[in-house]
């Protein structure tokens, strides 16, 4: 038994009428024009977040360090209370306050380091509490 291919003219008439039609190609190029912007927002606002994220980890790390430096050594009790700091080729500026603490002889310390992520200032603070009769 053999078959042959028959051609019918519904199939062809069925094929022409398979496209998409000029209002359903608006819609979705409407659609697009407004799915695109946002979702490109939404790249740049978690980008920021990562990056945001990423230096205030190596700013709490370089607080960290600065404050017990500067506690070690005792020159937490100078007026230079100040500075800038370079870690992984960035700049981070930090300030010491100094305030008495209600109880004892205590000092209230607080490290404050600053730095930037895409031209917006962020900043870490770390306190500790120090005995003022220590040399």
């Amino acid at each position: 038994m053999r078959c042959r291919p028959t051609t019918s003219p519904s199939f062809a008439a069925d094929r022409a009428e398979s496209g998409f039609t000029l209002a359903e190609a608006l819609a979705a190029l409407a659609f697009l024009a407004i799915v695109i912007p946002v979702a490109v927002h939404a790249v740049q606002v978690a980008s920021l977040a990562g990056q945001v994220a990423d230096r205030k980890l190596v700013a709490a790390r370089v607080a960290d360090r600065l404050l017990n430096e500067l506690i070690v050594t005792g020159q937490w009790k100078q007026s230079a209370s100040s500075g800038t700091v370079e870690e992984n080729a960035r700049v981070f500026r930090w300030n010491l306050r100094s305030e008495s603490w209600d109880r004892d002889s205590l000092r209230l310390l607080t490290l404050q380091v600053n730095y930037q992520v895409q031209g917006r200032d962020y900043d870490v603070q770390l306190s500790t509490l120090t005995d003022n009769n220590q040399p």
